[in-house]
């Protein structure tokens, strides 16, 4: 397991958490069992609000060397729900430095699997530095 992959589905994790998904799967979960594969592709983190779905994944260096990355994202994103047929959004993770690449590939898919597909720069932050500032700020309670 690497430490930076764990990250980085943490940090998408806390995406889904700011729009007030719950959490059903995820990646390198202590108490969640992992996701299944969809189709050929592995997943990291899979969600719900009330009766909508969300499948996250992040994307690596490695994945956009690949040309069938638009292939991918279209079928990810076109995904049903099994009964009621609802549409299921996919988050995508990217690293910083990719999302201007990650953008022209997705103005290159179908309008409709655009609407259904929410990018995010994934930023790796030192947590022992905002460890110490947190504990800075909240030091003097009481004057």
């Amino acid at each position: 397991m690497n430490e930076n992959t764990r990250e980085r589905i943490d940090l998408l994790l806390e995406e889904f958490w700011k729009r007030g998904y719950l959490t059903v799967s995820r990646k390198f979960g202590t108490y969640l069992p992992e996701p299944e594969r969809i189709g050929k592709f592995d997943v990291d983190i899979v969600a719900r609000h009330k009766k909508d779905y969300a499948i996250g994944i992040n994307l690596s260096q490695t994945d956009f060397a690949d040309e069938k990355l638009a292939a991918k994202l279209e079928y990810l994103a076109s995904r049903h729900t099994k009964y009621t047929n609802k549409k299921v959004k996919l988050f995508v993770g990217i690293p910083a430095n990719y999302f201007k690449q990650a953008k022209i590939i997705l103005d290159k898919l179908n309008t409709e699997v655009q609407k259904n597909i929410k990018l995010f720069q994934i930023v790796e932050r030192d947590l022992s530095h905002t460890r110490k500032q947190k504990h800075k700020k909240s030091l003097p309670l009481f004057s």
